[in-house]
């Protein structure tokens, strides 16, 4: 089954890549191999006090929406943009189907599903105009 729309909700520990078209939808999980930890950052110290960046969990949410056409990137924090400048930096090509990033807390697949499909109804709506 080919999906030409694809949503992420991506943070630090996990991306819902759910790619879905007129005939359905397919929804995966995708965890970090990364432990999660809280890192603190002291004055006049070297160092970000961010952890690294998991570039193969990055690959791994890439690669699930490769062949995606239009793609919508959410989450709550920081991890969404890091992953819009992975795909810039790593997947030039993919770059191309971005069409949004958006700030979205911890939504159901179902509500992450209706959201996405309500972004690309208006966003084909004024394209069509």
């Amino acid at each position: 089954m080919t999906h030409a729309h694809a949503v992420v909700w991506i943070d630090h520990r996990e991306a819902h890549v759910i790619r879905f078209g007129a005939t359905g939808s397919e929804r995966k999980v995708i965890h970090s191999k990364h432990e999660p930890q809280q890192l603190y950052h002291k004055a006049n110290s070297i160092g970000s006090g961010r952890a690294a960046l998991d570039k193969q969990f990055f690959n791994n949410v890439t690669a699930a929406i490769a062949d995606a056409s239009a793609v919508v990137i959410t989450g709550p924090a920081s991890a969404k943009t890091e992953l819009v400048n992975y795909i810039h930096a790593h997947k030039p090509t993919l770059s191309k189907a971005i069409r949004s990033v958006e700030t979205l807390d911890h939504p159901s697949e179902g509500e992450l599903l209706n959201f996405a499909r309500k972004y690309f109804e208006s966003a084909d709506r004024l394209v069509q105009k």
